[in-house]
């Protein structure tokens, strides 16, 4: 491809449709992603190539578009371009309008669907203007492909450009239905475990080694049912026929659930939060971060299963 850059036809636009391709890897995600068709996807990305005087992608069957050196080179510069026009943006509006935006957080499924969900919808009372998707889902989310612009995960990322700290300790427990301890052996001790079935975790499924806890917990345990998902863990539980581990701030407000061997069994696990470099300078992001860690510092009780009610922060 002819190698000298055009720079009069360069259409900045482009870098949008780029973008999504680079981080997708296929040019009908991207179109999804974009609200526009397949072709226009592709007639961009050539139209910006030609631009360039390079080759950005490469096709393969199996892995979609793959970035060559110079669509490495540059997803970077895109990447500085598009932080730097919406931190721009959102510095000239919030000078005389309120602070608007839009914020997606990925986060685990049990504490995204019954902690996140509840406090940021309420966040919305202070900043009606910022719109926000929360996706509480039983696997990690790529911050790398803008899945999300905060990730909310079990386990620190061991590399990558990103702004993470820890967000929150919290305790999970056993329980178990009334009924189900009327209708079965007495557990008196650990011991006394070994009999009973429990709802788990599906091994090879698990996306963190961190949700094995039964293995250490009950060596050689009864696993009577397995799911994928943590709330399906909980109402299975509330049928009645088996044990389950689960979070406090999940079983703990439900009466219908009685803690088991609570001084006996217990998992304390961590929740870190993060989110890519180049948003730091977001203030919308920043916003997002520092209300979700008020409102899990003030409901450590029920984190740590010291208190069965949520409490909120109070309105601005």
């Amino acid at each position: 491809m002819q190698k000298s850059t055009n720079q009069e036809r360069l259409n900045w636009d482009d870098m949008r449709f780029f973008l999504e391709v680079a981080r997708i890897r296929t040019a009908s995600g991207a179109a999804r992603r974009l609200g526009v068709d397949y072709t226009t996807v592709s007639r961009r990305i050539r139209a910006l190539e030609q631009s360039l005087g390079a080759l950005l992608f490469e096709k393969s069957r199996s892995a979609g578009f793959v970035l060559t050196i110079e669509g490495q080179r540059m997803l970077s510069y895109a990447e500085t371009l598009e932080s730097t026009l919406q931190a721009a943006c959102e510095q000239v509006s919030g000078a005389g309008l309120e602070l608007s935006g839009h914020v997606r957080i990925g986060c685990t499924e049990g504490f995204g669907s019954c902690f996140v969900t509840p406090h940021m919808s309420r966040f919305q009372d202070r900043y009606p203007h910022i719109s926000l998707d929360i996706l509480p889902v039983p696997h990690f989310v790529s911050l790398s492909r803008r899945e999300a612009d905060i990730a909310i995960t079990l386990e620190r990322p061991e590399r990558g450009p990103y702004v993470c700290s820890k967000l929150c300790d919290y305790r999970l427990r056993l329980y178990a239905t009334p009924e189900y301890l009327a209708n079965h052996a007495p557990i008196r001790s650990r011991d006394d475990l070994v009999g009973h079935p429990f709802i788990s975790y599906v091994e090879d499924l698990a996306f963190s080694s961190k949700l094995l806890y039964l293995n250490d917990l009950v060596p050689g345990a009864q696993r009577q049912l397995r799911s994928t998902s943590v709330i399906a863990h909980y109402h299975a539980a509330l049928e009645g026929r088996a044990l389950a581990v689960l979070p406090c701030f999940l079983a703990c407000p439900d009466p219908r659930l009685r803690e088991v061997l609570p001084d006996e069994v217990e998992v304390v696990r961590q929740f870190w939060i993060y989110y890519s470099e180049d948003l730091r300078k977001l203030k919308r992001i920043s916003l997002v971060s520092e209300y979700l860690r008020a409102c899990v510092e003030l409901n450590q009780p029920l984190l740590m299963g010291e208190s069965t009610s949520m409490a909120y922060l109070p309105a601005a």
